[in-house]
Order: structure tokens, then C-alpha cells, then sequence
């Protein structure tokens, strides 16, 4: 009477423990991209303080961003895209990351899915307040 009750248990357990397995990996995976392009976009956005005028803080970003996407293994310079905004005052670096066929987000299967683009931003002052 007991000899099949543990192929039962885990039959019923099985699919919930590799589901959890599944989204602890598959969400692990994507908070360490946004951290990844969030580190990029502050380097980005320091960067672009010692430009001159507005066209070149927005080179410095670009050429920040492109070396920095090289150095951080998890990302892929194809996926990014980089736009500054800058207003005389401030700088900001929106870093998008498009991650819609990225592996980690075809293992999750069935699971909810996290957002398919990574979006961040940082935010430089010039001067004092």
C-alpha cells in the first residue's frame, strides 16, 4: 500500500518545485541585466560630464557605453540602446536593453515573463546647486 505513495508525492510536488527552480533562475538571470544596464547607464552618464557641448557628452555616452557593454559579460552590445538627453543643466543616459529572445527568457517557458525590454537611467548635474 506504500510501496508508490513517494512516485505519488512527487508527482503531485514535482512540477511545482521545478517551476520555482525554473522562475528563480529565469528572474535571478534578468535582475542581473538590469543591474548590468544600469551600471552602464551611470558610467554612460559620467562620461558624458567632461563633454564640452551637447554633441559631444552624447559621443562620450555613446563611447562609454560601448566599452562598458564589452567589459560586463552578461550583455551584448546588439540588444542596447542609448539615447541622451540633455538640457544645459543636466545630463540623462536612458540605457535600453531588448532581451525578448535572450536565452534566459526562453527557459522560463510557461512562467510569467519579465519585462522584454530593461530600461534604466541615470542622471548627471553640471555645477553646483
Amino acid at each position: 500500500m506504500r510501496q508508490g505513495s513517494a512516485a505519488v508525492e512527487f508527482a503531485l510536488i514535482g512540477p511545482v518545485l521545478i517551476a520555482l527552480l525554473l522562475a528563480a533562475v529565469v528572474y535571478g538571470g534578468w535582475f542581473l541585466l538590469a543591474q548590468s544596464v544600469q551600471s552602464l547607464a551611470s558610467e554612460a552618464a559620467r562620461a558624458a560630464l567632461g563633454g564640452l557641448d551637447a554633441q559631444e557628452r552624447a559621443a562620450l555616452a555613446q563611447a562609454e557605453a560601448d566599452a562598458t557593454v564589452g567589459d560586463i559579460g552578461a550583455l551584448e552590445a546588439r540588444r542596447l540602446a542609448l539615447r541622451v538627453e540633455d538640457d544645459g543643466v543636466t545630463v540623462r543616459v536612458v540605457a535600453a536593453y531588448d532581451i525578448h529572445d535572450h536565452p534566459i527568457m526562453l527557459l522560463g517557458g510557461m512562467l510569467p515573463r519579465p519585462p522584454e525590454v530593461i530600461e534604466r537611467s541615470a542622471v548627471v548635474r553640471f555645477g553646483e546647486r
